[in-house]
């Protein structure tokens, strides 16, 4: 560290001083905007904890052999120079991001400023109202459990049920929230059942858990002749938490951990192109409000584009969300003759528009609505497919490419799976339905993941799908794979 002959301090704590004074600055600039962000601690930190952090998701959460494996994926990706990580954040109240230390100043600012957006974003946005404030605290618990777990019950046994967990870790009902029962008043004289501790309300939710499951089973076993469950369940994992017939309460718990921490990332999987968009408008629009010298703006729209440059397999979440809300806000402000007649709309609500966008839309509705001709073929929008050896493009109809785009953005771009039969042959076998978007499955994945699902229900486990134009009921009984084909009047999930 080298010291300043003009003052006492180092370059870095010079540096550090400096980019405490950016942020002041960045602060007092996103308000003065219109912006409402959470509280935001800024922490500066080496590119090591960087990786460990993006490759986690969540600082302090819990343990598995996939997150090295993304570890050491993006370390090699930076040393080769194929991709930079600039900053994470974490969505809480208040929230952290963490600023990689190897950054330099100006970089740093753009970070801070594109941070602010994002921590707007979490606080507006309709689809992260139900997003728990202090998700670092719960995680760092749900680490300590599973902790426990692997003493109890050995790491590899654990290892192993995780594995089959993550597998599926995506197929959870978003839009359906356990709410929590009123605790029943314990008497003064009543002897607690285990000391205060963490894990409290883990004693009390599993010894609910057991007895609904209990109760549901017994009034399935009364009415067996109906199907149980009697209308599909999309939430997998909450599904086999309460009812795979053999599983410990420690499994079941690590399945609702799972689909916790899944619950949380879910908004931001639902708002991506909406989020990075909303940060990237707002930090270009910063930026250009500090006092930059003609090198650092020159440094700064290098940056800037780079990012938000174009991809050509993919869509580039920064490229398509920055250009729509611009378009957004630039239509808003020059509406046409039409829509101010028919519309009512009044010049130079842009502004206004934009802030409206920012707390209802989610990729989805983001692209159905604001989307358009003009866009897709300004932006050079298309569909591709793979013929033989090469990547072809099928379609570059403006409609067809939005409406690909949004398919694409459908439940995530995950297969959508419902649980429809768990009682099939009178043998509680499970039958999963695949609901079919003109897409088939990865055979290979498909029956991979079905050796997981089967380890975790323990049963016979069948998946309902459609391959090649033919409906098809996969199965693997613990041992074996299985694939019949079936009338459409034959499938479970019709």
């Amino acid at each position: 560290m080298t010291a300043d002959p003009n003052t006492n301090l180092t370059y870095d704590e010079r540096y550090v001083a400096e980019l405490e004074r950016a942020v002041e600055r960045i602060w007092e600039i996103a308000q003065r905007f219109g912006l409402d962000p959470y509280p935001t601690n800024f922490e500066l930190v080496p590119a090591t904890i960087m990786y460990e952090f993006g490759s986690y998701g969540l600082p302090g959460r819990f343990s598995h052999w996939s997150r090295g494996k993304a570890y050491y994926r993006m370390k090699t990706e930076y040393d080769y120079g194929l991709s930079k990580i600039y900053e994470l954040v974490v969505n809480t109240n208040p929230s952290y991001a963490f600023l990689m230390e190897q950054n330099d100043l100006l970089q740093n600012k753009v970070v801070v400023a594109h941070v602010l957006g994002h921590t707007d974003f979490f606080k507006h946005n309709a689809y992260f109202k139900h997003t728990s404030g202090n998700m670092i605290d719960k995680v760092s618990v749900n680490a300590d459990r599973i902790r426990k777990y692997e003493f109890d019950h050995g790491q590899a046994a654990v290892e192993r049920f995780l594995d089959a967990v993550l597998a599926i870790e995506e197929h959870i009902d978003p839009n359906f929230r356990i709410k929590p029962e009123s605790a029943t008043p314990q008497q003064d004289n009543e002897p607690k059942k285990h000391a205060d501790s963490p894990y409290d309300d883990l004693w009390s939710l599993a010894e609910r858990a057991a007895r609904k499951r209990d109760e549901d089973i017994q009034a399935w076993m009364r009415t067996r002749r109906r199907r149980f469950p009697a209308q599909p369940q999309k939430d997998l994992l909450l599904f086999l938490a309460q009812y795979a017939p053999n599983l410990e309460e420690w499994q079941r718990d690590i399945l609702m951990i799972v689909r916790e921490e899944m619950q949380y990332f879910v908004p931001q999987m639902q708002t991506k192109v909406a989020n990075e968009g909303w940060a990237s408008y707002w930090h270009a629009r910063t930026m250009r409000e500090l006092d930059l010298s003609d090198g650092e703006f020159a440094a700064f729209a290098q940056m800037h584009s780079g990012v938000l440059a174009p991809q050509r397999m993919r869509v580039n979440p920064y490229h398509l969300g920055y250009h729509i809300l611009q378009d957004i806000e630039r239509r808003w402000d020059n509406p046409t003759e039409e829509e101010r007649v028919k519309l009512g709309r009044e010049p130079g609500k842009g502004r206004e528009k934009l802030f409206a966008v920012r707390e209802t839309e989610s990729d989805v509705s983001l692209l159905r609505n604001y989307l358009t001709k003009e866009l897709v073929e300004e932006l050079d929008l298309y569909l591709y497919r793979k013929e033989e050896d090469e990547w072809v493009i099928v379609e570059k109809n403006w409609e067809k490419v939005r409406d690909g785009l949004v398919a694409s953005m459908t439940n995530f771009g995950y297969p959508y799976i419902t649980v429809v039969d768990a009682d099939f042959n009178g043998n509680t076998e499970l039958v999963l339905h695949h609901q079919h978007e003109g897409q088939d499955l990865d055979l290979s994945y498909a029956q991979k993941t079905l050796e997981y699902v089967q380890y975790i229900w323990s049963r016979p486990v069948h998946l309902e799908t459609i391959l090649e134009e033919q409906a098809v009921r996969l199965s693997y009984n613990g041992e074996k794979h299985s694939r019949v084909a079936l009338d459409k009047g034959k499938s479970k999930g019709e």
